[in-house]
């Protein structure tokens, strides 16, 4: 019988691989603005950027379903289940495109997504609190606020430094 320390080692190699892909990610989202603005600046207009934007990333995700396949849980039936308010996932994804083509030109990379982290954490904190989206309610503290706190206080230093 194996023991969970036997694991250990093939646990910590699949989650160092997933780590590693995360990192890349974020380093290929830190890139997306900046190369969308180089877009915007060929076409003329951030919005039309932003239209091309999502529709490459409309026809990668065909691709990928495509490759990996639909599953069997898919019907009118499954969508229709889905709550209106989960079908704006997508329209927050252009929101962010749209205005990540905008803002980070003019903050620079950097400010730009500490200024995002600053905004999911603050967003994270309050669905945390509310219990939003079927989240377990984790109440705001004041060592929770203190962190928050601190990564304003970076966004701030970086953008002066």
């Amino acid at each position: 019988m194996l023991r969970a320390i036997d694991h250990a080692p093939r646990f910590l190699m699949h989650f160092t691989l997933y780590a590693f892909a995360a990192v890349l990610l974020g380093a290929l989202l830190a890139m997306q603005p900046l190369i969308n603005a180089v877009l915007a600046g060929a076409v003329g207009s951030p919005a039309v950027a932003t239209t091309i934007s999502i529709f490459v990333a409309f026809l990668g995700a065909l691709l990928l379903l495509a490759v990996m396949g639909v599953g069997t849980g898919l019907s009118r039936t499954t969508l229709a289940a889905v709550p209106w308010w989960a079908y704006l996932a997508g329209f927050i994804g252009t929101l962010f495109v749209g205005g990540a083509i905008v803002i980070a030109p003019v903050t620079g990379a950097l400010v730009f997504f500490v200024c995002i982290v600053a905004g999911q954490l603050a967003g994270a904190t309050l669905a945390d609190h509310l219990g939003a989206f079927g989240l377990e309610v984790r109440p705001v503290s004041a060592l929770r606020l203190a962190g928050l706190a601190l990564v304003l206080v970076g966004a701030v230093m970086v953008q002066k430094g």
